[in-house]
């Protein structure tokens, strides 16, 4: 299984917002440079952001965007979820884990522990975790 570049530029373009927010909005410019992600995409992403309540944006002179919620709030699975159409990791699989051949499907059982664990696993990190990782990163380690 491999999540699309949405989601993967949604979550790097999340944790730059939050750290280089510092409480006021972040324009999508900024990002896109700072992230190497045309701004035609992240606008894209941030429109779907918006929708699923992970941002909110700031109109008029040094507008941009914002954290809807705290950091600690935003699990690294709603940020995907917000831009991918799902998570699931066969086609018989609806959002929510049910398989529409799991009375005749054998696998189903490895299909949906897959589903949960990618689901589990990405809901186990915040925005604030991979925030302080990539502070820690490029901080590098203490003298």
């Amino acid at each position: 299984m491999r999540l699309s570049t949405k989601a993967q530029y949604a979550v790097r373009a999340m944790v730059s917002l939050h750290l280089h927010g510092t409480g006021a909005p972040v324009s999508l410019r900024d990002i896109a440079v700072r992230e190497e992600i045309s701004l035609q995409y992240l606008e894209q992403l941030f429109s779907k952001l918006r929708r699923g309540g992970i941002v909110d944006s700031v109109r008029g002179t040094g507008g941009g965007y914002v954290l809807a919620r705290t950091a600690t709030d935003i699990r690294v699975d709603e940020i995907i979820d917000s831009v991918e159409e799902t998570l699931v990791p066969v086609s018989c699989m609806d959002d929510s884990g049910r398989c529409s051949c799991s009375e005749q499907c054998v696998t189903h059982n490895v299909w949906q522990g897959l589903a949960e664990g990618i689901r589990g696993y990405l809901a186990s990190y915040t925005l604030d975790d991979l925030t302080r990782q990539a502070q820690t990163k490029w901080s590098g380690p203490s003298a």
